[in-house]
């Protein structure tokens, strides 16, 4: 068992207690078959009546997963890549299927692998420390764990916005767009655990009692535009659109854009509008699992993983460097289905449930 992430039972809650805060919490495959081997014990036992998630200190709640030994792995022919990526989601998954209340706190950094283990989480509270963000675009990856389940469900054109963007979020953004049920102070994150702890069955009374007045969602001013300029599914009629529109922001989407991986953006794009037609849950991680097996061997994981994790010159060199270079053959075949001995599934609970 390893002591990165810390699993205990607590009154009448199962605690789940990232414990890497050096890395901000950052996810190893380690870390994922230990909340799923917990979430599988407390299933059945009658002395758990919910699941509480969070982190113990540091500043921020989780900033993902182990980019970096992904990237090496992929050299390797990205085994290890894929064995995380198996199971995180399946972790994903279980928290998403989990028959318990489960209260998520998102105080401070919820980056990729942070927000697949708070969003399936009946209850998400965000603070005055929350920035949240599924930044991948910006590494070659794209917004996984089950992102894009939930950005596809977002109002108007913000799920594709935020997947292509990788546009950070605060806490009353987070609650203003629903990523978050509940915004609390972070001076009374500790009492309101206790009493969480004490009395599961009273979470959402709980969670009300400690509510604090949210400030204003800077997003909402900027919905108009969302929804205009990114209204089109095609990447480059996007960027189209906000060259035509001019404006101050729409220059900084530009520019932000520009940052960005070619391919994986057509692929983030393609991800929300597939995944608004996912039947189940199920559907989308085995999606994404092939995508992410394949994503992880191409030249642009590796090189943003470099430019930004390992350099840190922040100056990757693309390839396809543009999107008219990107060509929809690519992407299908990014997007086939995996071999069926390859394809991902839920991990079995005790009795051979899933």
């Amino acid at each position: 068992m390893s002591d990165d992430v810390l699993t205990f039972v607590e009154g009448e809650v199962g605690r789940i207690r990232l414990n890497r805060p050096k890395a901000i919490h950052a996810l190893t495959t380690a870390m994922c078959a230990q909340v799923l081997d917990a979430l599988a014990t407390w299933t059945n036992d009658a002395a758990v009546e919910g699941v509480l998630i969070d982190h113990a200190g540091g500043r921020g709640f989780c900033a993902g997963g182990d980019l970096r030994m992904m990237a090496e792995g992929a050299s390797e022919g990205g085994a290890a890549a894929r064995d995380f990526f198996r199971t995180e989601y399946r972790m994903n998954y279980r928290l998403f299927t989990y028959p318990k209340p489960i209260v998520a706190f998102m105080d401070g950094i919820t980056l990729g692998g942070g927000v697949g283990i708070s969003q399936p989480a009946r209850y998400r509270v965000a603070t005055e420390n929350t920035r949240f963000a599924m930044p991948e675009t910006g590494i070659g990856l794209f917004p996984d764990v089950g992102s894009c389940w939930y950005l596809s469900r977002l109002p108007g054109r913000i799920g594709a916005y935020l997947a292509v963007t990788g546009a950070r979020l605060d806490g009353p953004e987070c609650l203003a767009l629903g990523l978050a049920s509940d915004y609390l102070s972070s001076a009374s994150l500790g009492e309101a655990k206790a009493r969480i702890a004490a009395a599961p069955a009273e979470i959402e009374a709980i969670l009300k009692d400690f509510a604090a007045p949210p400030p204003e969602a800077a997003i909402l001013a900027h919905r108009e535009a969302i929804d205009r300029l990114f209204a089109v599914e095609r990447l480059e009629d996007i960027l189209a659109a906000l060259e035509a529109d001019g404006g101050e922001w729409a220059k900084q989407q530009l520019a932000l854009l520009a940052s960005r991986s070619p391919q994986t953006m057509k692929v983030s794009l393609r991800l929300v509008h597939e995944a608004a037609r996912m039947p189940d849950f199920a559907a989308e991680m085995t999606m994404e699992y092939a995508v992410a097996s394949r994503i992880v061997l191409r030249h642009d994981f590796a090189e943003g993983v470099r430019a930004v994790i390992i350099d840190k010159n922040h100056v990757p060199r693309w390839d396809p460097a543009t999107p008219e270079e990107v060509s929809a053959t690519l992407i299908d075949a990014i997007f086939a289905p995996l071999p069926e001995d390859e394809t991902w599934t839920p991990a079995l609970l005790p009795g051979g449930t899933r």
